[in-house]
């Protein structure tokens, strides 16, 4: 019997971003789509998928994230607006506005933060609780955003021109807290650690280990790198590129983006998603790959694990990349794979 099916409602244009609840017990996970909606999704037993709610927006929804727990979400939205959305009464609230589109939103439980990154070249940073003392501040950043994660102490911001900010967190609250009764205030905090990406292309994603010892990045070229907070000679030594989702066509090796890298939170191994339909799992210690799983019908666009671990959901969109911009039939859905005791385990020697 396959452990690996597809959801029964799908959103009905290009998926942006998937993320499964951080909560332990949730199978439940949240879905931001280019249709103007967010879903969220519950899965229960015998292969069973359920869209709970949707969202609705005035523009397309670039990202989303979970709150303090599965009733509270926050989206990212093409309208320049970032909002909270009370699942249970399904009110939306806005929490500020950009200047430009906002392409990715996150949330800190540990120091209770939600933090936006718009095209505009700018971070909202937010209080999660309504009743805290100060409003949302701003940082300016030096180039557009393409990318946020966040672990339990840093915030890791991929801009453009290959420029890569570390925040640590617990700056960031006490910087904004310091802003008490000022409207929108604009802070002027130095990251901990500015860093060039060690790959040669235009950065496509970035997500955390969930260990708080680094990250890793993806980009347009088929590549990814692995690197430590730690800024020691030693630890950063360690630091690794690889190359990855490349297909031979025709005798050509045909390169594809590196969409989606999502960590699992119990192994600590990661999955990459490219635009050649393909999720790879890989041991980020060993620098090896795990395991490759059989191509899917279009691009990957986002992945995430289950809290406990034991589900890949992965999002699948036209990506272009054949130069076609026609949208075929099954191109757009979401697979969910119930993964094995030791499928994405690393191997131990």
């Amino acid at each position: 019997m396959s452990n690996q099916y597809e959801v029964a409602d799908p959103p009905t244009d290009a998926i942006s971003a998937l993320r499964f609840s951080p909560y332990p017990g949730s199978h439940k996970f949240a879905v931001a789509s280019w249709d103007k909606f967010v879903y969220l999704y519950e899965i229960s037993g015998n292969k069973q998928c359920t869209l709970l709610k949707k969202f609705e927006h005035r523009a397309p929804v670039l990202d989303v994230c979970f709150g303090k727990d599965d009733d509270e979400l926050y989206t990212a939205c093409l309208d320049w607006d970032v909002r909270r959305i009370n699942v249970q009464t399904e009110e939306q609230e806005v929490l500020s506005t950009h200047d430009a589109g906002v392409r990715s939103v996150v949330y800190s439980a540990e120091h209770e933060l939600v933090i936006s990154a718009a095209w505009d070249s700018t971070l909202h940073i937010h209080p999660a609780s309504p009743a805290a003392a100060w409003s949302a501040a701003t940082i300016n950043l030096p180039s557009k955003p393409f990318s946020l994660s966040v672990s339990t102490s840093k915030l890791v911001v991929a801009m453009s021109n290959r420029a890569l900010h570390i925040y640590e967190l617990s700056t960031l609250s006490s910087e904004c807290k310091n802003t008490a009764n000022a409207l929108q205030a604009r802070l002027d905090i130095e990251p901990w650690q500015r860093r060039e990406s060690s790959l040669k292309f235009m950065t496509r994603a970035v997500d955390c280990m969930p260990n708080d010892e680094g990250y890793a990045s993806s980009s347009i070229e088929g590549r990814v790198a692995v690197e430590w907070f730690d800024p020691s000679s030693e630890s950063q030594a360690r630091k690794y590129a690889f190359k990855c989702h490349r297909q031979p066509i025709d005798d050509v090796d045909v390169v594809y983006p590196v969409n989606c890298i999502a960590f699992h939170p119990v192994h600590g191994t990661f999955a990459t998603g490219g635009g050649d339909g393909v999720v790879a799992i890989w041991d980020a210690i060993a620098k090896r790959r795990i395991r490759i799983y059989p191509k899917l019908a279009s691009s990957i666009a986002a992945m995430s694990f289950s809290s406990n671990g034991k589900i890949l959901a992965t999002a699948i969109s036209p990506g272009f990349e054949d130069g076609k911009d026609n949208i075929p039939e099954g191109s757009i859905g979401i697979v969910i794979r119930e993964l094995g005791e030791n499928e994405v385990k690393r191997k131990m020697k």
